[in-house]
């Protein structure tokens, strides 16, 4: 199975919608429409993410184009939905990630990659960073992509967006998202096993699970909570986010508000009665300000892919 999962000329079935199509290098003709090729829109120092992701100096954070998923309410609308990027090669990328490292990162972020995997894994077996690779997807992922990815990555950074069917079909197009991605954040802990951290408080491995409040949510967020608490490894730490904010794209009633106060203490105190521990948000957090801009900062050519 990983064997055809890494052949680019077999049909892609990368994610869980295994579409089965062919892709060219730079165009492909399912969910994600891209080709195997990377489409990098952004690869620069990012200083917004967990502290043990982040530090002092900042992630090298690889914003990859096309999302797999594409949620109705994604704040990197730009590239998830409209596939603003440059296309590199391998050696290209690998040229990015070793500049990243050597402008003082203390991790390298490889950030809604999975339509991408050929290339990057192609790219680490050109350069493989000395610090630690941290793979931020959605948490739509397949059990085989992530044994596919064992050997590479070394802290895993999943979303759990939702835990009912019905919204997870309203607000992310797929009604089997948490069964999908449950089984894809169990796989991460068994391979990474409990969290390292160095001197410096970077995690050097382990898994880091982020969710999300979306306003109106909380009872599924709960949900969610408890999953983490009851199904993955004690110790688990988990990042409770609440930087949701509204974009004109999206026409879902009641998703054109931030979240309150009292929807996010009533989600922070299920967190603490359930024993979870990691990282919290300030209510700051949700403003378009710390989404970056996606300008093709730091990738060759700093072209809008047409």
């Amino acid at each position: 199975m990983t064997d055809s999962l890494l052949d680019r000329s077999a049909p892609c079935r990368l994610c869980p919608r295994q579409c089965g199509v062919a892709r060219d290098a730079d165009r492909g003709s399912g969910f994600c429409a891209m080709g195997t090729d990377a489409v990098v829109a952004r690869a620069a120092l990012h200083l917004w993410e967990e502290p043990c992701i982040s530090g002092t100096r900042g992630t090298g954070a690889v914003f990859f184009s096309g999302c797999t998923l594409q949620c109705c309410y994604c704040q990197n609308w730009c590239i998830s939905h409209e596939g603003e990027g440059q296309r590199v090669s391998a050696r290209q990328l690998a040229n990015i990630f070793r500049r990243l490292v050597d402008e003082g990162a203390h991790s390298l972020s490889l950030i809604t990659a999975t339509q991408f995997l050929p290339a990057i894994l192609e790219a680490l077996s050109l350069y493989r960073p000395r610090v630690p690779v941290v793979y931020n997807c959605g948490g739509f992922e397949r059990v085989e992509v992530v044994w596919a990815l064992a050997d590479a990555v070394d802290v895993w950074l999943p979303d759990i967006k939702n835990h009912s069917p019905r919204l997870s079909k309203l607000l992310l197009g797929r009604g089997d998202y948490f069964q999908a991605a449950s089984a894809a954040v169990r796989q991460m802990c068994a391979l990474s096993g409990p969290p390292q951290y160095d001197a410096q408080g970077i995690m050097t491995r382990g898994t880091l699970v982020r969710h999300l409040v979306i306003p109106g949510c909380a009872t599924d967020s709960i949900q969610v909570l408890r999953f983490i608490a009851d199904e993955l490894p004690p110790g688990t730490p988990l990042s409770l986010m609440r930087q949701y904010t509204p974009i004109p794209q999206c026409t879902v009633p009641g998703l054109d508000r931030r979240v309150t106060e009292a929807e996010y203490r009533r989600v922070l105190r299920a967190a603490l009665d359930l024993g979870l521990t990691g990282y919290l948000q300030d209510a700051e957090s949700a403003d378009s300000a710390y989404t970056p801009p996606f300008d093709g900062t730091g990738v060759p050519g700093k072209t809008k892919r047409q």
